[in-house]
């Protein structure tokens, strides 16, 4: 009776081992759905960028709202009956501000395209 309640024993063992540690055991599930969730969270934030981008080239394809938004932000353009301002504010307690007029190169089509860089090769030296 002994000896067999040995070998149980040590089959119970035998499976216990196999359920936590082996093949398909309760950790690699549990690493398994964590793996997933995280797939899910970022399949869930490419659909939204996805949505996003669909979003912009179907504005793109429909008007010229977005690509005059586009030539605004990214080149620098204005329309010819605009005026661009731009201010700068001088870090120095002096108060002393230099200004100067930039060319303005016009586009075939009425459009000025204005120099937004800052850097400016023919001012004084302070």
């Amino acid at each position: 009776m002994k000896v067999l309640l040995a070998i149980l024993l040590l089959m119970f063992l035998a499976l216990q081992y196999r359920l936590w540690f082996g093949n398909g055991s309760a950790q690699e599930v549990w690493r398994l759905n964590q793996q997933s969730k995280q797939a899910n969270a970022e399949l869930l934030r490419l659909r939204g960028r996805n949505q996003a981008l669909e979003a912009e080239v179907a504005d793109l394809k429909s008007g010229l709202d977005a690509i005059e938004e586009r030539a605004r932000s990214e080149l620098g353009m204005i329309d010819s009956d605009e005026t661009f301002y731009q201010f700068v504010r001088e870090g120095r307690a002096s108060g002393t501000v230099q200004t100067m007029e930039l060319p303005q190169t016009q586009q075939p089509d009425g459009r000025k395209l204005i120099d937004r860089s800052g850097a400016a090769e023919d001012l004084p030296p302070q």
